[in-house]
């Protein structure tokens, strides 16, 4: 069927009545959610928020981890011409408050009783009037009133839409407001980027061209439905009739990789630097380091027939595969045959690792305000450093000072009660991304850094950091790494060590230690992370070089603030954090009076 809004994804959704729609874990076992199901779950919570006088324009949060409800509330919210407004359910009360409050949503579902703790000590602060809570939980009598349980919406025993609202769910338009979704904030101040369906639709109905997908295929839902990015790809794979098995919490997401073993993976390059990580990790010891290296010394002349799409055939590499390189793909459930991954860079060198272990990984590029796909690598046109060609239905160019701009129907509407960041967002009718590009002779777009993070020395040169930290992470002992250095002399970088690979390696090596303070606070251990840093310097121009290194005894994490909820680094947080430390660093360094 022809799609123009999100509405449409329900109804293909539900009209191929299949057996699983949706898997979910309950109590050990993982359970279906079959087409009808869907259709009755949606059907009954949207028939629910109409009794409450929910309208069209209206907004209605979803405060979740990923989970079956979240869909059905996104869908039935949709359904009505009301408007999505995703939550993090990490944000704290106070963010929370600030979502809420700015989107005026008059509703809020809400995951568990944690959550619906946090919206209570908030709700004097918002405009919310109404709250659903998707747990089975016994409702504060306080609430009781104004508070109901998502399960009695969805079996309240309507099987379908009934005719009056079905025929209103289809007379939306593509221009109609969808989705306000909120930034995560890695440069500034969250906004509520304002999504139609039109937009989202006419980005789903190209980003997936050339993939082959549908019934009896299995992705997980594991990446925050809060961000633009894992919503795409849920929407796109029910339009498609890929199954989602929904994953609440990443540190889950091994396990269920192993139980339900999908055959589509789409990720952030965070767990895939993690599962680079974890092989390196796994290849110790003399035998199995030697068959490791080995292996990688076979697949590396084989990348380019992996690039293409195609198995190798020399005895060497069906060697290698069976000893080492399929058991990285059974530790990802075994069955996967798409890899993509968006949100943030690659890097180059991780997709070259996983070329030589035999997967290839396909890379795109987009922003929340751009629905969010502009450019992805396909099965058919893929080059591995860039993030594929542009959409057919998109126009891109690049700035004089480099930046990439977009324009088409996937492009936002604008950022909610914000005129002027929105007239500000735009050059000429053309989306200003805040990234630094450049387009191949074959059309090809290639994404330096952001604009706003790129370091300016003291001296005047430009520094990008991303690359550089992706080259860090590629050590297994990098956990994650921020370059610092705007308005300074030079660069250095502060370094979050993978503390189980580092303890492991000080215990191996004799370094006594009580604590992670202690440990990265050895001279050894400094002397360790110098080196890593010093091979890596080898490779980059001289103004780039770093010349510092601040190991510091946490971990960055989206929990503590360092990672936005789709865990990219927040610069400026980690930076502040770290104040005093830096300023003495550059201090010590004046007073040696280095370059």
């Amino acid at each position: 069927m022809s799609l123009a809004t999100l509405n449409d994804i329900f109804f293909a959704a539900t009209e191929r009545n299949l057996d699983r729609a949706m898997l979910y874990r309950e109590m050990g076992k993982w359970r279906p959610i079959s087409s009808s199901d869907l259709r009755r779950n949606v059907a009954g919570t949207a028939h629910a928020l109409q009794e409450w006088g929910v309208h069209k324009g209206d907004r209605v949060a979803i405060l979740s981890e990923n989970r079956p409800e979240w869909s059905t509330a996104d869908f039935a919210t949709l359904l009505l011409g009301a408007v999505t407004v995703p939550v993090y359910s990490t944000l704290t009360p106070g963010q929370t408050a600030f979502t809420l409050r700015d989107s005026e949503a008059s509703v809020a579902f809400v995951s568990t009783e944690s959550q619906l703790h946090k919206i209570q000590t908030i709700l004097s602060q918002t405009q919310v009037k109404k709250i659903v809570v998707m747990d089975h939980i016994q409702i504060p009598s306080e609430l009781a009133a104004n508070c109901a349980r998502m399960d009695e919406f969805m079996t309240r025993g309507l099987l379908t839409l009934d005719a009056q609202t079905e025929s209103f769910a289809r007379s939306i338009q593509p221009d109609d407001l969808a989705t306000i979704i909120y930034t995560s904030g890695t440069t500034g101040t969250s906004k509520g980027v304002m999504l139609t369906h039109g937009n989202m639709a006419s980005n789903i109905a190209c980003s997936l061209l050339g993939f082959d997908m549908g019934p009896g295929e299995i992705s997980v839902s594991f990446l925050p439905l809060s961000h633009v990015t894992a919503r795409h790809v849920d929407f796109s794979m029910l339009y498609h009739g890929v199954t989602l098995a929904y994953c609440p919490f990443i540190e889950n997401l091994s396990e269920t990789l192993l139980e339900v073993r999908p055959t589509v993976c789409v990720s952030v390059p965070r767990v895939y630097e993690k599962i680079y990580a974890k092989t390196e990790m796994k290849a110790h010891g003399f035998a199995k380091r030697a068959i490791y290296r080995w292996a990688l010394s076979v697949g590396r002349p084989n990348k380019p027939t992996i690039l293409a799409g195609q198995t190798p055939t020399s005895p060497s590499w069906k060697l290698a595969n069976q000893l080492v390189f399929s058991k990285i793909r059974e530790g990802l459930g075994g069955r996967i045959d798409t890899f993509l991954s968006g949100g943030a860079p690659l890097g180059r060198e991780l997709a070259e690792w996983y070329a030589t272990v035999g997967i290839r990984i396909h890379e795109g590029y987009g922003l929340t305000e751009t629905s969010p796909v502009i450019a992805v690598n396909t099965p058919v046109n893929h080059r591995i450093g860039t993030v594929g060609k542009i959409l057919t239905n998109l126009e891109v160019r690049i700035a004089e000072d480099g930046e990439i701009l977009v324009r088409g129907p996937s492009v936002f509407k604008g950022y909610w009660n914000r005129p002027e960041e929105t007239q500000n967002a735009f050059q000429n009718g053309w989306f200003k991304t805040g990234d630094i590009g450049q387009l191949d002779a074959d059309g090809y777009l290639s994404v330096t850094d952001r604009k706003k993070e790129l370091i300016k020395t003291s001296g005047g040169k430009f520094i990008a950091p991303q690359p550089i930290e992706n080259s860090l992470k590629l050590n297994p002992l990098v956990g994650t790494a921020a370059i610092i250095g705007d308005k300074r002399k030079f660069a250095f970088a502060i370094i979050s060590a993978n503390f189980p690979l580092l303890e492991d390696w000080a215990r191996a090596n004799n370094v006594a230690f009580s604590s992670r303070a202690e440990l990265v606070g050895n001279p050894r251990i400094q002397a360790l992370y110098e080196r890593i840093v010093g091979e890596l310097n080898q490779n980059l121009a001289r103004f780039e070089q770093l010349k510092r290194v601040l190991l510091v005894p946490d971990e960055f994490t989206a929990d503590n603030g360092a990672l936005t909820p789709t865990l990219k680094l927040r610069r400026r947080v980690i930076e502040e954090r770290y104040r005093r430390q830096i300023d003495e660093l550059y201090a010590q360094a004046e007073a040696n009076t280095i370059p």
